[in-house]
């Protein structure tokens, strides 16, 4: 989806001269940051758009090959992908970049490196008009200030271990580096299914009950997919690029146990960190991630028994089973419907659009009171986790 917001914003460029000249404002689009990982996509991308197909077919690569981390700072970044993003965030200095990200069940947020006055209502009435879900307690949010429903501040890089750099974002990366620009970024996600209960912020009937159940649940699919990879793996040493796919496998099997300490009200996860104050969007949230990451981890071992050539281990039955349950949560459980495509560009257009005019003014503002760094570079770089 992100390609074709930033196709629609260069439209909308080009007819709209107050997007430019009236701005003073160059927009620089750049439609993918991750071809390879884009490529490895393609097999739901054309449709039909369901539930299965997506999660049979879906690829996000394992934490370090993912281009916007820099777990080792910026000096050191190895991916191509990522030393041209840094190039061009350091030649460009942008007052506004956005990051355009999908979720694939949900509802829409948008992360902040500064505060934008006013985006919340913005959003508000952007996700009214277009039938969006506001996801109001976003699990990637979990722990960072909230700016205003759906808005949230990213917090500044500290070093964490593999997991906290997975489940919190707990490490340097594109999104922060240009902040020595003035640059203001903004992660802006938009729902391809969208479930209405994100957007309840009614205190929650039953908190423990149902992160006892989430918890449970996940640590018993990560019992069943750590059966399925302990007989799978043996089959796997001549199946093309396996690597690739396993990596976020281990990932996720990885994290899986300790966010499952961590929601359960009874564990002691040993961290000294107490769950914040939830509300109901929170506990659906945390639902759903649950099931995101087991039917992430089912559908990219799915696709290692596709490319063996048949079913060597025997496990092509049990992962059909999790990824069939877990749609079935998504759909029957939570309530998930399909946006159309078309909504989902033009929502997260228009909210990239209301964050460039309030980018804009901060960086005008910044620019008469001479502060360093505000105000810097009229231009707008757009990319696509």
């Amino acid at each position: 989806m992100g390609g074709a917001t930033a196709l629609r914003l260069a439209e909308r460029a080009v007819a709209d001269p107050r997007l430019t000249e009236g701005a003073d404002a160059t927009w620089n689009l750049l439609l993918c940051v991750d071809p390879d990982g884009l490529r490895r996509n393609e097999g739901w991308l054309t449709g039909p758009y369901t539930l299965g197909r997506y999660a049979r077919n879906f690829f996000r690569p394992g934490f370090l090959e993912q281009p916007e981390w820099l777990p080792d700072g910026p000096d050191r970044a190895t991916l191509p992908e990522t030393r041209t993003l840094l190039a061009l965030q350091d030649e460009l200095r942008p007052f506004l970049q956005c990051s355009l990200h999908g979720v694939d069940v949900g509802g829409g947020f948008v992360e902040l490196t500064h505060e934008l006055p006013g985006l919340a209502q913005r959003i508000s009435h952007t996700a009214a008009r277009l039938g969006i879900p506001r996801e109001l307690g976003a699990y990637d949010t979990l722990y960072w200030p909230d700016l205003g429903p759906a808005v949230y501040r990213i917090p500044p890089p500290r070093r964490g271990d593999l997991t906290a750099a997975i489940t919190e974002a707990a490490v340097d990366s594109t999104w922060c580096h240009p902040r020595r620009h003035g640059t203001v970024t903004a992660v802006v996600e938009a729902p391809m299914w969208g479930v209405a209960a994100v957007a309840d912020d009614s205190p929650p009937v039953d908190r423990d009950g149902v992160l006892r159940t989430v918890s449970r649940t996940l640590r018993h699919d990560t019992r069943r997919l750590r059966r399925v990879l302990a007989r799978l793996r043996p089959h796997l040493a001549a199946v093309p690029e396996a690597a690739h796919l396993l990596a976020p496998v281990d990932d996720y099997l990885l994290v899986c146990p300790r966010l499952a300490d961590e929601w359960d009200p009874d564990t002691d996860d040993r961290t000294d960190r107490s769950l914040p104050p939830m509300n109901t969007s929170h506990l659906v949230a945390l639902r759903l991630a649950g099931r995101r990451l087991s039917l992430r981890t089912a559908g990219l071992l799915h696709q290692l028994v596709t490319r063996t050539g048949g079913d060597p281990a025997g496990v092509l039955a049990e992962l059909d089973r999790l990824v069939d349950e877990g749609c079935a949560d998504y759909r029957d459980g939570c309530g998930a419907h399909w946006i159309p495509v078309g909504r989902q560009v033009e929502y997260q257009t228009r909210v990239v659009l209301a964050a460039f005019e309030l980018a804009g003014r901060r960086a005008a503002a910044g620019a008469r009171s001479g502060e360093p760094g505000r105000g810097s570079e009229a231009a707008v770089p757009m990319h696509r986790d």
